[in-house]
């Protein structure tokens, strides 16, 4: 096991590594502000050679990179570099397997349940929706419910694949108690993220990947390092109130449903949060609500639970591709409120 000092100084040494392009900040103010632009590829050579310092097992790493590249390629900056050390210290803890497969323990034409053997979220991820995905080919739906997982990443990597098969595809998963639901003071439901990605006509598609707060915790924490207030509506602080400083509601509060407080209906978020831990948590069978671990905790495994979905849109009424297209060209047609924004 390596200690904080040891583990700053082998992320230290592979940034040194990474290979750099500056460029200039692009915007309407013409700015000249300077920025370190990364490639793709060395991304993910930086999270594998991290992950194997700790000794992953390389097809294990490259997993975990390629989901948390695209994380930050699609700008969901909580959930991709800004997570990795997470990942490095659950390993290095012994906490999360190192090694070891998924395995599916029970199964039937359209349907499977998957113990995940506590080893990397993406590793279970991808090998459940990998079965959810056969099995919509062979009986139009397939949908597959995942115990023994950790933190999976972004949802939308796993909703995506099935658009890269012509299916639909939806995935969620239940997290550590971070959610305090609407009239109680103390965190019982996670952020339970939920994503659908739909294929359209000429590769285009419709991606949702949202948590069921009102923001993810990771953008909560990018505000506290940058010490600047959150907006209303994010988080309370012990007492259940809402909070604009993030510091209290990282460390003694808790995150708001989505929707915020009762009065701009934060019980449909606290709702929809309800919905994916009854998909994850209470029909995988693993861990759910305030059972689950606390958050970056490593006394026990986290047993998380997740849910993944394929659909063929050919076994319902002909015509599927054209009216999603139809329909997104229709919302990206309207007229914006600004003649400087993007439906």
């Amino acid at each position: 096991m390596i200690g904080r000092s040891a583990e700053r100084r082998i992320f230290s040494r592979i940034i040194n590594g990474l290979t750099k392009f500056k460029c200039k900040r692009h915007s309407s103010t013409e700015s000249t502000e300077s920025w370190d632009i990364v490639p793709r590829k060395e991304v993910k050579r930086f999270i594998i050679e991290c992950m194997s310092s700790v000794k992953t097992r390389q097809d294990h790493a490259e997993k975990l990179a390629d989901n948390l590249s695209t994380a930050d390629y699609r700008g969901h900056y909580s959930h991709g570099l800004n997570r990795l050390d997470m990942y490095v210290r659950d390993i290095d803890s012994g906490i999360t397997e190192r090694d070891g497969d998924p395995m599916t323990i029970k199964e039937s034409q359209a349907t499977a349940l998957v113990d995940g053997q506590n080893v990397l979220g993406p590793v279970v991820g991808d090998y459940s929706m990998e079965i959810a995905i056969q099995k919509a080919k062979q009986t139009g739906v397939g949908w597959v419910a995942a115990k023994g997982s950790n933190h999976y990443g972004i949802a939308g990597w796993y909703a995506m694949k099935a658009v890269d098969h012509g299916l639909l595809g939806l995935s969620f998963t239940n997290t550590s108690p971070l959610e305090v639901p609407t009239r109680a003071r103390k965190p019982t439901l996670g952020t339970n993220p939920l994503s659908l990605a739909v294929p359209a006509k000429d590769n285009d598609s419709f991606v949702l990947d949202m948590a069921t707060t009102t923001v993810a915790l990771g953008k909560i924490e990018l505000h506290d390092r940058k010490q600047i207030s959150i907006p209303d509506g994010w988080g309370v602080d012990s007492q259940g109130k809402m909070c604009n400083v993030a510091k209290p509601v990282i460390e003694a509060g808790g995150l708001m449903p989505l929707g915020g407080s009762e009065m701009t209906g934060g019980y449909k978020g606290y709702g929809l949060a309800m919905m994916v831990e009854i998909f994850c948590g209470i029909l995988a069978g693993s861990d759910y609500g305030p059972n689950i671990r606390r958050w970056k905790s490593t006394e026990r495994v986290a047993n998380l639970g997740q849910c993944f979905i394929a659909v063929d849109p050919d076994c319902f009424a002909p015509g599927f591709i054209d009216r999603m297209s139809d329909l997104m060209d229709t919302c990206r047609n309207l007229t914006p409120v600004s003649i400087d924004v993007e439906i």
